[in-house]
């Protein structure tokens, strides 16, 4: 497919750009990684090259995730290599093909004005689907998502990257249960050391595995600690200082660590005999993170 742009039959003089588009062609095609080499090795004008980007590009590759979308590749009059190197290094790395548009024949001097805008972040892409809370929505997907694919692993640089487009395809497979969680959020970590997202991401990861668990008195007993005995996990959770968040502390409390303090809390109260002795603190050196205790309908608790 090749779609040549050309100018409007008798254009306005007043408002013709300097930069025309005259000889500029577009066309759709398989970049496989020796492509995407050879349009590496030519001479560019590119940025920086951000290796986690790169990588995080690659990884949604491989994870079937590539749309083909208008962004793609710029060359040249010459064919040097205008944008898209981060998308090029990514096939590479990844060593699969993928779709693309590729425009060939722009000015040199429209390097300056390509990828100036604000990148799209995983609240911007939920935007399409009325969902209210979006920032803190998207922010609850993501978490829930390192949880279940990396619970072990740091949650930071480009393995922590989880794609816009798997935070969409989450949240439609599973929108009843993230707007729920996000909304008992809100009102529970007013009373929690824990910020809003590790509440709603723990919330989600503990009721999805324990959904025959009594939610009512679990959310009500948090959020008034009314008549709670010693030794209730939701005292112990209520009573977590929150000053364990302030960066002055000796290591500030990762997300990991917020997350893990409930679900010990949360497994203490559904079940005190797998959760064993209570120890709500940050997660040790090689600690793994606590799995949500199962509570389906029909088992006993």
């Amino acid at each position: 497919m090749a779609i040549t742009l050309t100018q409007p039959e008798e254009p306005d003089e007043s408002r013709r750009s300097d930069n025309s588009s005259e000889g500029v062609t577009t066309e759709i095609i398989w970049v496989t990684p020796e492509i995407a080499a050879h349009f590496l090795s030519k001479d560019s004008l590119n940025r920086r090259l951000n290796t986690e980007r790169v990588t995080a590009l690659a990884d949604a590759i491989r994870r079937k995730e590539w749309k083909l979308t208008h962004q793609g590749i710029a060359l040249d009059e010459t064919g040097g290599l205008l944008d898209g190197q981060h998308r090029l290094h990514a096939i590479v790395e990844a060593g699969i093909p993928v779709q693309m548009f590729v425009f060939h024949g722009l000015p040199r001097e429209v390097f300056p004005f390509l990828d100036t805008g604000k990148q799209r972040t995983g609240a911007d892409t939920l935007l399409s689907t009325g969902a209210k809370h979006r920032p803190l929505l998207s922010s609850t997907i993501r978490h829930v998502t390192l949880f279940n694919t990396m619970p072990n692993e740091p949650w930071r640089g480009s393995r922590a990257h989880v794609s816009n487009g798997r935070i969409l395809s989450a949240y439609n497979v599973d929108r009843d249960r993230y707007t729920e969680a996000v909304a008992v959020s809100r009102e529970l970590s007013a009373h929690l050391f824990a910020s809003p997202t590790a509440v709603a991401a723990s919330y989600f990861v503990t009721t999805e595995a324990a959904p025959a668990a009594n939610l009512d008195d679990w959310i009500s007993g948090l959020k008034s600690g009314a008549s709670l005995e010693e030794g209730d996990a939701r005292l112990a959770l209520r009573e977590v200082p929150r000053d364990t968040q302030k960066r002055g502390s000796r290591r500030r409390m990762t997300m990991q660590d917020q997350m893990a303090i409930y679900i010990k809390a949360w497994n203490a109260w559904v079940d005190p005999q797998k959760a064993g002795e209570l120890n709500l603190r940050r997660l040790r050196k090689g600690e793994k993170m606590p799995i949500p205790v199962e509570l389906k309908f029909g088992k006993a608790n």
